[in-house]
């Protein structure tokens, strides 16, 4: 059975790891730091409907994984028919501290390389227009969401409040009737 050393890791980065790591073989034995690390994994490799023994292992865990007896495919997730669109209206994520609230959003965008289940588009307003001109740290991670097929689309008259427009780097321009229209027809809109 491998063995995956996650210990020292950030979120996302554990999970994703062993989700990477279970895409090749059925069993897994992970090393992880205790609290969310362990309970993250741990969630996600139950939730997939594989088999999860934990054991303390000095401050950390050892996490064995294996499969069960009628055990769900990495991409069984619950999913709803039809198109789906986030609307990024900050280039933060949550009400807190200002650098949590960066590191949150930021590692969301990459989270989204990672999962199987893509929106269709993806709508940028306010300060969220922030994420997708020159200077975002994460220009690189939505080039390569666009890349997978992700409408990217960047409110117009945000950029031009932020003097911005000439500052886009990825995605086009969009104007709110256009933007009204995706979201009232989307199956599902998820607003950060």
């Amino acid at each position: 059975m491998k063995t995956v050393d996650c210990r020292n890791m950030a979120c996302p980065a554990p999970v994703i790891t062993v989700k990477k790591a279970l895409e090749e073989q059925s069993g897994l034995r992970v090393l992880l730091d205790d609290g969310a690390p362990r309970e993250n994994v741990t969630r996600f490799a139950r939730n997939r409907g594989f088999q999860v023994s934990e054991v303390q292992d000095g401050s950390g865990w050892t996490i064995t994984i294996s499969a069960a007896d009628t055990p769900e495919t990495l991409d069984a997730v619950v999913s709803i028919p039809g198109d789906r669109i986030i609307l990024i209206t900050s280039d933060l994520l949550g009400d807190g501290p200002a650098e949590l609230g960066r590191l949150l959003m930021r590692n969301f965008i990459h989270t989204l390389l990672e999962t199987r289940d893509i929106p269709a588009k993806m709508f940028f307003m306010n300060r969220g227009i922030l994420l997708t001109t020159e200077g975002s740290d994460v220009l690189e991670a939505l080039e390569k969401i666009a890349g997978m097929g992700v409408e990217i689309f960047t409110c117009g008259l945000c950029l031009d409040f932020f003097d911005l427009k000439s500052k886009l780097r990825v995605g086009g321009t969009t104007n709110m009737l256009s933007t009204a229209e995706s979201l009232l027809a989307a199956a599902q809109v998820i607003k950060l």
